[in-house]
């Protein structure tokens, strides 16, 4: 790319590990493109967080793409019929939202291949984690996969890198890398039903994870509780 930072989609939730990621492929050298969607989540809030850990974290640009998965619903994030349950629950639990992020991954690959680049980043856990199965390496593995059989990059013999910085790294050590970093948390929102204000529940299953993650890191939590 005649010495050219290389360019890279970064899918930006607006929580605390697509912040993240987001912090550490800026710091990889990349030039970022953040991709945020608006998929019917009860937590949109999110979305103002996102835009705002997009732009203090130096994206070159950032997108929303609109997608109502509440249109097949089978999740709490997208049902507003379904409780989002606040004690542990057995197995996937009811908040794993179906093909969320062979969805998000499809449309950042398209918009990868649009911008000719090679590298999408996503900031999937198989650490501490809520057992979403979307969020294992396998699932990346085959995603790789599939994005050099189903695009002309890919065919063309240009392979897409799916990056997944944070795949094997505890809450606590995600935020240790954050904070080594520079990143604001304050401004992120991870409460699966966070209200209006962004403040969260401090009782799903997220923020358990993410206030387990600050103790362990001894780090102050900056969550705002409702």
């Amino acid at each position: 790319m005649s010495g050219a930072a290389p360019k890279a989609v970064v899918l930006t939730s607006g929580g605390l590990d697509s912040t993240t990621t987001l912090a550490l492929a800026r710091a990889q050298g990349y030039d970022c493109y953040a991709l945020s969607f608006d998929y019917g989540q009860r937590h949109r809030v999110e979305l103002q967080a996102a835009a705002q850990v997009a732009a203090a974290l130096g994206a070159l640009e950032h997108r929303f793409i609109r997608i109502d998965l509440g249109g097949i619903g089978g999740s709490a994030l997208t049902d507003p019929s379904i409780a989002v349950p606040e004690q542990p629950s057995v197995g996937i639990p009811i908040t794993y939202v179906p093909a969320r992020n062979t969805i998000f991954l499809s449309l950042a690959l398209g918009w990868a291949e649009v911008l000719g680049a090679q590298d999408i980043f996503i900031g999937v856990n198989a650490v501490d984690y809520s057992g979403y199965p979307d969020c294992r390496p396998a699932f990346i593995t085959a995603f790789e996969q599939l994005a050099d059989l189903a695009t002309k990059a890919g065919v063309e013999g240009r392979h897409f890198h799916i990056h997944t910085p944070l795949i094997q790294l505890s809450k606590a050590d995600i935020i240790r890398e954050g904070v080594r970093l520079g990143v604001d948390y304050s401004r992120t929102v991870s409460c699966y039903q966070a209200d209006e204000a962004g403040r969260a529940c401090g009782r799903c299953d997220s923020c358990r994870l993410r206030r387990a993650g600050f103790e362990a890191a001894g780090i102050e939590d900056p969550t705002r509780y409702a």
